[in-house]
């Protein structure tokens, strides 16, 4: 009880004491002046302070340099920014510029490999990288000061004798193969997307979709080709910040760059905008548990005069946590995980105006709601004061974070002279947003956001919804399944004369009407050498296939690490190995059956159903001899054959399918050694290509046509 008795009395003084030192404090403070809370704190003026300008030099042949000296560290950073991109590029090729902007830095040059810059920079901590984008491609370098010499010799080698090596597109290509399979996974990603075909248009380069058969259609010489296009001196500009004498890097830059030619120049193009009519655009995704919601409209260009009024609207609209969007949707009714947007700006085509949110499904309608009620009232006013003072100030102290380096000043200054801005832009960007009114904030709500105008784009499952999405209106749905390869190579398809003509010839080919009809099925034993992938060499392998028409299909393959039979029929679809039997996956299985459809014999034997079509594709040369193009459409299946119009043999066939891997590739199969079995006209040698990269080469050494097989031939026996 002592113990206890003597803490207590220790404690009592401890905080008597407390209290006197508080109260002493507080009548300090006040004698000195100090405010008793935050609020009372009064905010002192932004000092001023100066960026540092970069040294701009042009030279005669219209490259224009920046030189921003900075001697923190001992490294040295390049920049080249190129005129000309993926809007440059036709949409039947869209995917370019994704491949262009890898292959060209991992193909190497001409005198390296991109694996022997790889280990020679790496040595060094050193790094030379290139990118391709919408409206420009370029190159950035990295190093000591003392390794400048050297890398920069890559850079200047990389920009002046690429060598784009086909194993290297071969792995870009498969990169974005597999972006383009996975595009759907995102809900919030497809909302965007299509958010912004609505506004620019679905063809239009800045919203347009690369697909397997565009990027099918880009090989090496359309790399060296938009290279050769672009890479000139009066389409570049060249920054380089860091450690180095600026006087001693112009006369560098000038020896390396001085005698370049000019070439021709590339200009932005004129892309109109192909906006969608306003209205409610639904997505239907099943498997998820929330709406992603965007309301889009076009946006406003960079040099609008209204432009900084613009900023400190979207500020105050739908610019942060203060901001009005995120406070009352989110924070006062809970409606929102996330909220936000306002007018956004592009350099040299309008951007996008756009509201972004994500709400639990049974609140998408009342979300959407309170976006609509939250635009009018802004719209309809007043601001307020100290909504503007908020706004300014979360600019003007942001400011600072984006040139707070040399390196960003140089960026911001190299970004104007790309689009032919002021360079003083950023320099008058305080002042400008300091003078904004609440009168201009007002007036620009006002006239660039229309209420009657929007469009929006809901991702979600419409079962949960807590209303029906027409109760907004009318709804359009939008369908954002993947073409598959094959299948948007060409256009809607009718049987014309010319299809006709060569059709007549591919049925004289094969040995007459006669002979193709009576086939009921074709045996094939064959050697395959099948080309592995990642360079990882070739494997030999024995196949024994079957094909029943119109719709079953055996094959033993034999391999080394054992042998596979695969089934295919009306109601089987099974794959028996030496670890036993399993279903064959639905995706190889209708590719399979894709195959079958494919087949000669059985379009021949379809060649008066309505559901084939046949439509002349002109004339291509192929190793010199002329062949006639035929598009087919097999009841949906779309396959091109190029036809020998003398012999009638189908000497060639491009189409959509799956690689060995299982990814979706576009085909192509040259046929060669053609003879004639039972009355029958069959290819005796087959080489299969995957994207351009040979896959297998195949040599036929038995053809049975209409073998006879035993009854349990095509069924499955048990495990």
């Amino acid at each position: 009880m002592k113990t206890r008795l003597s803490l207590l009395l220790i404690t009592l003084a401890v905080t008597i004491a407390g209290c006197a030192t508080s109260d002493s404090a507080t009548t300090s403070s006040r004698a000195a002046g100090i405010p008793d809370t935050w609020t009372a704190i009064s905010t002192p003026e932004l000092r001023s302070f100066d960026i540092a300008e970069p040294k701009r030099i042009e030279l005669s042949n219209g490259l224009v340099i920046f030189l921003q000296e900075d001697h923190e560290v001992p490294l040295i950073k390049g920049i080249v920014t190129i005129r000309g991109g993926e809007r440059n590029v036709p949409g039947s090729k869209a995917g370019l510029t994704d491949v262009y902007g890898q292959a060209w830095r991992t193909g190497g040059t001409t005198s390296m490999t991109g694996d022997e810059i790889d280990e020679m920079l790496e040595a060094r901590a050193a790094i030379v990288e290139t990118y391709a984008d919408v409206d420009s491609s370029g190159m950035t370098w990295d190093s000591l000061t003392e390794d400048f010499e050297t890398t920069f010799g890559v850079a200047m080698d990389l920009l002046q004798n690429p060598e784009f090596r086909e194993e290297k597109i071969g792995l870009a290509k498969n990169q974005v193969r597999t972006g383009i399979a996975r595009r759907n996974d995102n809900p919030a990603a497809i909302a965007s997307r299509e958010a912004r075909k609505l506004v620019y248009g679905t063809g239009s380069p800045y919203a347009r979709n690369v697909e397997y058969d565009t990027l099918a259609a880009v090989d090496r010489d359309d790399l060296i080709a938009f290279h050769e296009r672009t890479v000139h001196p009066n389409n570049m500009i060249i920054g380089i910040v860091g450690d180095f004498d600026p006087i001693q890097m112009e006369s560098r830059l000038r020896r390396a760059f001085g005698d370049w030619d000019r070439g021709p120049e590339i200009e932005a193009p004129v892309i109109a905008l192909e906006t969608a009519d306003p209205g409610v655009y639904f997505i239907p995704k099943n498997d998820v548990t929330q709406s992603n919601i965007r309301i889009v409209a076009p946006g406003a260009l960079r040099d609008d005069p209204n432009y900084y009024a613009l900023r400190v609207m979207n500020e105050i609209f739908g610019g942060g946590f203060s901001a009005r969007l995120f406070s009352r949707i989110r924070s006062d009714r809970g409606l929102a995980y996330s909220v936000g947007g306002g007018v956004g700006t592009a350099y040299d085509h309008p951007g996008l105006f756009q509201i972004s949110m994500g709400t639990k499904s049974g609140t998408t309608l009342e979300a959407i709601k309170a976006l609509y009620g939250e635009i009018e009232s802004f719209q309809a006013g007043p601001i307020e004061e100290a909504e503007l003072t908020r706004a300014r100030e979360s600019l003007l102290n942001s400011f600072i974070f984006s040139i707070d380096s040399k390196e960003e000043v140089l960026r911001e200054k190299m970004t104007l002279e790309f689009y032919g801005y002021p360079l003083d832009m950023i320099d008058r960007f305080q002042s400008e947003i300091s003078s904004v009114t609440l009168d201009d904030v007002q007036r620009v709500a006002r006239d660039y956001i229309d209420r009657e105008n929007l469009a929006v784009v809901v991702v979600g499952k419409a079962d949960d919804f807590d209303a029906d999405l027409s109760t907004l209106g009318p709804v359009t749905e939008i369908d954002i399944a993947i073409p598959e390869p094959g299948s948007t190579s060409m256009v809607e398809l009718e049987t014309d004369a010319a299809g006709q003509s060569t059709l007549d010839k591919v049925v004289r080919g094969l040995g007459g009407a006669a002979a193709v009809d009576r086939v009921r099925s074709i045996r094939r034993v064959a050697d395959i050498n099948i080309t592995l992938p990642q360079g990882q060499g070739a494997m030999s392998a024995k196949l024994d296939s079957v094909e029943k028409y119109p719709g079953s299909f055996r094959q033993t393959i034999a391999l080394p690490m054992g042998q596979m039979t695969t089934i295919v029929g009306d109601d089987v679809a099974v794959m028996m190995t030496p670890g036993g039997n399993q279903a064959l996956p639905a995706a190889q299985r209708q590719e399979t059956l894709k195959q079958l459809t494919k087949s000669p014999i059985n379009i021949v034997q379809h060649r008066n159903d309505a559901a084939y079509r046949f439509s002349s594709g002109g004339t291509q040369t192929i190793d010199g001899r002329t062949v006639e193009v035929l598009d087919v459409d097999a009841a949906g299946v779309r396959i091109r054959w190029f036809v020998d119009p003398r012999s009638g043999y189908i000497v060639r066939s491009e189409g959509g399918s799956l690689s060995m891997m299982g990814t979706p590739v576009n085909e192509r199969v040259d046929y060669s050694d053609f003879r004639n079995v039972e009355g029958i006209v069959q290819p005796y040698r087959m080489t299969v290509y995957e994207d351009g990269n040979q896959a297998a080469s195949i040599n036929i050494t038995e053809i049975d046509v209409n073998p006879t097989v035993a009854p349990d031939f095509w069924m499955v026996p048990s495990n």
